[in-house]
C-alpha cells in the first residue's frame, strides 16, 4: 500500500508561539488526507528529508499552504515559498540521542535538563534544534525546564541552537522521559559523529547572540562564524598519523575538520574545469609580473556554478591543496545580523592575508583563496544594504592581486547580480549533471577499497540513477553499505544468525534496493511517481500509442546519433488525448519505467498561484528542475486545466501567462536537452492552439477507448490473481461489456471479488453469478458522444 503525500507550499509560521519549537502546522483537510491525528510525525522532503510534529493551523486560509518556523526551513533546506512534500513517518521513541552545540551550553545544561528541554520533539541527524521545549500539545509542560536553562545558560538560552549527531534506532525519533539524551564528547561513542556536510563548533549555533572574541580563528582548520581558515599542509592529500579521513559527500564536506581535500586525481568528470581554474590561480596568484607586462592587472573573480551536491566545493578545494584558504560558508553567515556578516567576511579576509606572511618559509611568498560557498545565501539577488558593504569588501581583497575570489552557487539567478561585476567574479565554470557513463565512473571511485561481489555491474545502475550527482551517489553507496551490513548480521529479519558468517559484501541487489530510498537533490520538489515493473512491453494493445511515445521519447534518448547523422532534431513534446480511464496515465508510467527517466509531474492547475509572478516562476522551476535531472520527463496530467485558450479566462490573466511561460520554456532561447514534455487530456479542443503547433506538443496520439480484444486483455491482466470459476470466458465477457474503459474492467472485477465475499466470507472462486452481480453495480463509463468527439478531433488534426 502506498503512503500518502501531498506537495505544499512552504510558508513562515507567524505565531510567536510555535517559533523555533519543531511544529509543522496544516490545515485540517491536509491531517485527514494524510490519516494523521494532531501531534502525529510528518516527514517533510524538500532538498533534504526531515521530519516534525504536525498541528492543525485554524486560521490558514488554503489546504495548500504548510507553515513552517525558521529552523525546519533550514532543516528541510528549503525558502520560503517552495514546495515541499509531507507524508506520514513512522517514528520510534528514542533510546539514546547524541547532539552537540556551543561550548556555553554544553558545559552549562546537564543531560536531563537537556532532555527535558527536547522532550516531544521530533529528530533526525543533522536537524538543527532550539533549546525552547515544545510545551504546546498533550501533557507536555515547561515550567521546570524553561527554569532550569534560564539559571544555567542566562538570558541568551533561547537562542541557543544543537545539533543532532546520532540517533538510535535509526532514522527519525521521538525523545521520550526515558531517553539517554548526550552531549557529544561526555560519553557519546566516538562513532556519533556529525552527518556529512555538518560543520562543528560556532557553525552549529549561527542563531546564538554573539559573543566578544569570537571573530578570529584558531591557526589550522579553525571554524569561526561561519567560516574556516585552512593553512595549506606539505603534505594535503594524506591524513596525520592516527587520524581518519573523513568522507566527502557534499560540496561543504569537500574536506574533514583538520582542512584536508582530496587529491585532484580523484576527481571525476571535471578535468576541464580543474585545469582552467588550476591555471587562472597559478597565473593570477604565482605570476602576476607577467600579466602586468602585458598590461593587464592581477585579480581574478570566479563564480563556480552548478546543482547541488555536484562537487563545486571539492573541486575549488582540491585546487587550492597546498595554498592558504579562507572558506566562508554562505547560509551560516548569511543567517546573522547584518554587522555579523560583514565582520565574518572581513575576519575571513584578514585572517587569509595574515597567513601569507607568518608561515614557513616555503610559502611565505605565497598568496590565497577565499572560497564563499553557496554565494547566493550571503548574497541574495533581492540587495540588501550590508551586500553593499560585503562587495566592497570582496572587491578590495583582490584589487591587489594577492586574494584569489571563488564562489559556488547552485542558483546563479538568486545572487546578488553586482557580484558578476568586471572588478569582482568576471570568469564563470559551470559543472552539469554526470550522465550515465559519467555516474557509472563516480560510483566505480566512491566504491573503490569496498568489498563488492564479483561481476558487480554498475552500469545498470547508473542507467537507472538519472539526475543523481556525486553526492547522491555517495547516499546511495551509503544505504546499499546499511542493506549490506543488516543482511550479514540478519538484523533486518531478526534473525540474529542468519549469514552472520559471511564477510561484508556489497551486492548489486543492496544497490537496487537503496535505489527505493534514496531521492536525488533535482527531484527534492517534485512528488514521485510510482514507477513499479510494468513496461512499455507488457502494456497489452495501444499498439500506435506505444509506436509513437517509442519514437518521440526513448529514440532520442537511446540513439541521439542517428538523429544527428539524419541531421534533424527529436520532437520536443507529445500530447495524449482520449476518453477517461483509457490507460493514459498507465502507460506513462510504463514509458517512464521503460526508458529510466526522471518523471516531474504536474497534475491539471496545482501550478496556479494567486500571488503575482508566482505560477510563472513555478512553470520556470519546473523546467529547470527538469534540465537539472535530464533525461526526464514532464508530465502534464490534466493540460487543459494548465494551458486553456488565452484571453478567455478571468482570472487576472493568470493562465495566459502560465501558458506563454510553458511556450517560452517549450521553444525559446534555452534549448531544452534530453527534456521530453508529455500532456495528457480528454479535452484537446480547450488546449490552447499554439502549445500544439511543430517544435512543441507536435505529435498528438489519439488513445482510443479499448476494442474487444483489448478488453480481454486488461480483464486477463487485472484478473491474473482473481480465482475465477472454468466457466468464465474471458474473451466471451470482454465482448460483452462494450462501453467500459480500462478503469471499468479493472472495477468490475474488483466488484465480483467483493461480492464473492458477500456471498460467503470464505468463498475460494468468482463466479458468473458474482460477475452478473458486479455489473449490476459498475457500469460503463464511457460517454459515446465523447467518444465520437474525440475521434472526429483525431481525424482532423492527424489525417
Amino acid at each position: 500500500m502506498s503512503v500518502p503525500q501531498l506537495t505544499l507550499t512552504a510558508r513562515v509560521n507567524p505565531s510567536a508561539a510555535d517559533a523555533r519549537r519543531g511544529i509543522v502546522r496544516v490545515h485540517p483537510e491536509v491531517l485527514a488526507a494524510l490519516s494523521l491525528r494532531e501531534w502525529d510525525a510528518v516527514s517533510i522532503v524538500g532538498a533534504r528529508r526531515t521530519a516534525a510534529v504536525v498541528a492543525e493551523a485554524p486560521d490558514i486560509a488554503t489546504t495548500g499552504t504548510v507553515l513552517l518556523d525558521d529552523i525546519t526551513f533550514s532543516n528541510a533546506g528549503i525558502r520560503e515559498d517552495a514546495s515541499v512534500v509531507l507524508q506520514p513517518v513512522t517514528v520510534h521513541g528514542g533510546s539514546r540521542v547524541v547532539v552537540s552545540g556551543s561550548v556555553l551550553a554544553s558545559r552549562s545544561v546537564d543531560e536531563a535538563t537537556l532532555r527535558r528541554a527536547l522532550l516531544g520533539k521530533v529528530l533526525s541527524v543533522g536537524d538543527a534544534v532550539s533549546l525552547l521545549p515544545r510545551d504546546l500539545g498533550p501533557e507536555l509542560t515547561a515550567s521546570t525546564a524553561v527554569r532550569a536553562l534560564a539559571r544555567s545558560v542566562g538570558i541568551t538560552w533561547t537562542n541557543e541552537l544543537v545539533t543532532v549527531g546520532a540517533v538510535e534506532p535509526s532514522g527519525p525519533v521521538s525523545v521520550q522521559t526515558n531517553t539517554a539524551v548526550l552531549w557529544a564528547g561526555d560519553g557519546a561513542a566516538a562513532s556519533a559523529a556529525p552527518a556529512p556536510g555538518v560543520a562543528t563548533g560556532p557553525l552549529r549555533t549561527a542563531g546564538a547572540a554573539p559573543t566578544t572574541g569570537d571573530v578570529m580563528p584558531t591557526r589550522t582548520g579553525g571554524v569561526t562564524r561561519g567560516w574556516q581558515l585552512v593553512e595549506p599542509r606539505p603534505e594535503a592529500s594524506d591524513p596525520e598519523p592516527g587520524e581518519t579521513p573523513q568522507e566527502d559527500t557534499s560540496d561543504d564536506a569537500a574536506a574533514d575538520q583538520t582542512g584536508h581535500a582530496r587529491p585532484v586525481s580523484e576527481l571525476v568528470g571535471v578535468d576541464t574545469q580543474v585545469a582552467r581554474l588550476t591555471e587562472w590561480i597559478a597565473i593570477t596568484l604565482d605570476e602576476p609580473q607577467v600579466l602586468r607586462a602585458l598590461g593587464a592587472t592581477p585579480r581574478l573573480g570566479v563564480i563556480v556554478s552548478g546543482p547541488p551536491g555536484v562537487g563545486k566545493a571539492t573541486m575549488v578545494r582540491s585546487v587550492c591543496a597546498g595554498r592558504p584558504l579562507a572558506v566562508v560558508d554562505g547560509p551560516s553567515v548569511g543567517a546573522l545580523e547584518a554587522s555579523s556578516r560583514l565582520s565574518a567576511v572581513s575576519s575571513a579576509i584578514a585572517a587569509l592575508r595574515s597567513s601569507n606572511g607568518s608561515g614557513s618559509q616555503r610559502n611565505a611568498h605565497r598568496s590565497g583563496v577565499l572560497l564563499v560557498a553557496d554565494v547566493e545565501a550571503l548574497l541574495p539577488a533581492e540587495a540588501e544594504p550590508v551586500s553593499t558593504l560585503i562587495l566592497d569588501e570582496l572587491r578590495a581583497a583582490i584589487g591587489d592581486g594577492s586574494v584569489v575570489l571563488v564562489c559556488t552557487t547552485a542558483e546563479p539567478a538568486g545572487t546578488d547580480s553586482r557580484l558578476r561585476d568586471p572588478q569582482l567574479c568576471d570568469r564563470e565554470l559551470i559543472i552539469g549533471l554526470p550522465d550515465a557513463a559519467l555516474r557509472a565512473r563516480l560510483l566505480s571511485a566512491i566504491l573503490s577499497g569496498v568489498p563488492t561481489e564479483p561481476g558487480l555491474d554498475l552500469t545498470s545502475i547508473a542507467a537507472r540513477t538519472p539526475g543523481f550527482v556525486a553526492a547522491d551517489l555517495a547516499a546511495l553507496a551509503r544505504e546499499a553499505a546499511i542493506r549490506a551490513a543488516a543482511r550479514v548480521t540478519g538484523s533486518r529479519n531478526g534473525d540474529t544468525k542468519a549469514e552472520t558468517d559471511d564477510k561484508p559484501t556489497l551486492r548489486l541487489a543492496d544497490l537496487q534496493g537503496a535505489l527505493e530510498v534514496i531521492r536525488p537533490v533535482s527531484r527534492g520538489d517534485s512528488p514521485d511517481v510510482s514507477l513499479g515493473s510494468i513496461t512499455l512491453d507488457d502494456v497489452g494493445d495501444m499498439v500506435e500509442t506505444k509506436q509513437a511515445l517509442t519514437e518521440t521519447v526513448l529514440w532520442p534518448l537511446q540513439h541521439p546519433d542517428t538523429f544527428t547523422r539524419l541531421g534533424v532534431e527529436p520532437p520536443r513534446g507529445v500530447l495524449l488525448f482520449g476518453p477517461p480511464g483509457c490507460g493514459k496515465t498507465f502507460v506513462v508510467r510504463a514509458l517512464a519505467a521503460s526508458g529510466r527517466l526522471s518523471v516531474h509531474t504536474v497534475k491539471g492547475a496545482e501550478l496556479m498561484d494567486k500571488w503575482v509572478g508566482a505560477s510563472e516562476k513555478a512553470v520556470r522551476d519546473l523546467f529547470a528542475r527538469a534540465r537539472e535531472s535530464a533525461p526526464s520527463l514532464i508530465f502534464l496530467d490534466e493540460v487543459d486545466a494548465l494551458a486553456p485558450r488565452r484571453g478567455q479566462s478571468t482570472d487576472s490573466g493568470v493562465t495566459d501567462r502560465v501558458v506563454a511561460s510553458l511556450l517560452t520554456e517549450l521553444d525559446g532561447v534555452e534549448p531544452l536537452s534530453d527534456v521530453v514534455v508529455l500532456g495528457a487530456t480528454n479535452r484537446p479542443d480547450l488546449i490552447d492552439p499554439a502549445l500544439l503547433r511543430p517544435g512543441r506538443l507536435e505529435r498528438l496520439v489519439f488513445v482510443p477507448p479499448p476494442d474487444a480484444a483489448a478488453r480481454g486483455d486488461i480483464l486477463r491482466a487485472s484478473g491474473k490473481n482473481v480465482p475465477l470459476a472454468d466457466d468464465i470466458v474471458i474473451d466471451d465477457l470482454a465482448a460483452d461489456l462494450d462501453g467500459y474503459s480500462a478503469a471499468d474492467c479493472s472495477a468490475l472485477l474488483r466488484e465480483a471479488a467483493l461480492s464473492a465475499m458477500r456471498r460467503d466470507i470464505d468463498a475460494a472462486t468468482v463466479t458468473a453469478d458474482d460477475i452478473a452481480a458486479a455489473r449490476e453495480r459498475v457500469r460503463p463509463s464511457l460517454d459515446a458522444a465523447q467518444v465520437e468527439n474525440l475521434r472526429a478531433y483525431a481525424d482532423r488534426r492527424l489525417d
